[in-house]
């Protein structure tokens, strides 16, 4: 099985690396958004840099965009993970139209409502998962498991 990890640098990247553990057995690569954290993720197998977007700049989500299609069609995974955020959207959408299967974990600090990326991907997610047991009762096709923090 291949598996795919992506998060962006930072707060979403902490959180997935507390929840899936180095993986032996899996043909692992992770996708990120800073090349600064490449050293701290090798372990896990191939690491792709994607570059950092958001809403506000359409020129860099497309090239993000570009970017996470060239690897998913290189790397062909049955299982992409993400904790977010546009990066991991990106890529649950297209790794969702490649037939893999799509983990998403909400982020701890959305207390009240989804994550924009999540309230997106929450209708093509596989397994969708939030660190609030409110959001679960609020969002239909979500589940609460315990947090990550």
């Amino acid at each position: 099985m291949r598996l795919c990890l992506v998060a962006s640098a930072g707060g979403h990247l902490s959180q997935l690396l507390k929840i899936v553990p180095p993986v032996e057995g899996y043909e692992t690569c992770v996708i990120t958004t800073s090349d600064a954290v490449r050293g701290n993720l090798q372990r896990f197998g191939a690491v792709h840099v994607v570059g950092e977007c958001n809403r506000q700049h359409a020129g860099r989500v497309i090239r993000v965009f570009l970017r996470c299609l060239g690897i998913l069609r290189r790397t062909r995974p049955d299982v992409i993970v993400s904790t977010g955020a546009a990066a991991g959207c990106i890529c649950c959408f297209l790794g969702k139209l490649m037939g893999a299967r799509i983990v998403w974990v909400d982020s701890i600090t959305n207390v009240e409502r989804l994550s924009l990326s999540g309230r997106m991907v929450r209708r093509i997610a596989d397994l969708f998962l939030v660190q609030w047991p409110e959001l679960a009762r609020k969002y239909r096709g979500t589940q609460y498991v315990g947090t990550i923090v």
